[in-house]
């Protein structure tokens, strides 16, 4: 047998092996990130009375109108987010500790009661357990970031599947996960403990950050290089960075930062405007293009 000939077999036992040991190595190693002594993951829950102080809020709806969206996937997210929100609430981060999201969520299963939910799988949309749940870190990643908290782990969304409608926050401003590899994970790194309240209304899933002592800053999320460029056969890229702003309370920016850098696959035509602008909402809905097609 010639080397070239081994060569090809080898590499052909390595793409079949790739589906069955690829996830129960990944599974592993996330184990190991979770048990490693040099890491103090938050671990703990308390009641809201020693935190009285709120640093940041934020709520998203439960249910959207957007067209292609089974109904019935919408209501089995809400199953999924319920029982999300009674493991994360009331999640406690000392000073020097991080938390994991999965870690505290654990692994979505139907014997734990998670149902079938909307799940994007390399661009398309489809079923799975527990799917959803990134609407809860997609809520973490943005309250954290209008936090003195620091985000150690954050997975982009890889495909951006709507168009835009009534955007009110940067896009590119959440947090994908998936069990157990794509997790979120915060640390605190203060001197200030910190408590975390999640839950769901009739309407919203509703979270915040309280603290022990107050905080006296505020921080803006914006962004910046928002554009899309045409990588042919059409193919469009959505790009932009989302920076932070902190504000000292008498106003003063003590610091101007980039958080996260995008780019994401658009599984949709983007509007095409005079001059050759692309926008990601409809004419009549956008406030302005996002930026130029290149």
């Amino acid at each position: 047998m010639t080397g070239s000939v081994r060569a090809r077999l080898a590499t052909t036992a390595r793409d079949a092996a790739r589906p069955v040991l690829g996830p129960a190595l990944r599974r592993l190693r996330r184990e190991a990130q979770w048990h490693d002594p040099r890491i103090t993951f938050a671990l703990h829950r308390c009641d809201a009375a020693t935190f009285p102080f709120e640093v940041a809020q934020h709520s998203t709806p439960l249910v959207r109108s957007l067209a292609g969206l089974d109904p019935h996937l919408q209501r089995n997210k809400v199953v999924n987010l319920t029982i999300a929100a009674g493991c994360l609430d009331g999640a406690v981060l000392m000073p020097g500790e991080r938390l994991s999201f999965w870690r505290f969520v654990g692994r979505p299963t139907r014997t734990r009661g998670f149902v079938d939910g909307l799940v994007l799988d390399h661009g398309t949309l489809s079923r799975g357990v527990g799917g959803g749940l990134c609407q809860m870190t997609n809520l973490l990643y943005w309250m954290t970031l209008h936090t003195p908290l620091t985000i150690v782990e954050r997975w982009r969304h890889s495909y951006d599947v709507f168009p835009d409608s009534g955007r009110t926050q940067p896009f590119g401003s959440g947090a994908t996960c998936a069990w157990p590899v794509l997790d979120l994970q915060i640390e605190n790194r203060t001197l200030v403990p910190y408590r975390l309240s999640v839950g769901l209304t009739a309407t919203e899933l509703v979270g915040a950050w309280s603290a022990a002592e107050p905080f006296d800053g505020t921080f803006e999320v914006y962004e910046r290089v928002h554009l899309i460029t045409h990588e042919g056969a059409g193919r469009y890229v959505r790009h932009n960075q989302v920076w932070r702003r902190e504000y000292a309370r008498d106003g003063r920016c003590v610091a101007d930062t980039a958080v996260a850098e995008n780019h994401a696959l658009l599984m949709y035509a983007p509007f095409l405007g005079p001059g050759g602008s692309a926008s990601t909402e409809a004419p009549d809905a956008a406030e302005g293009a996002p930026g130029p097609i290149a």
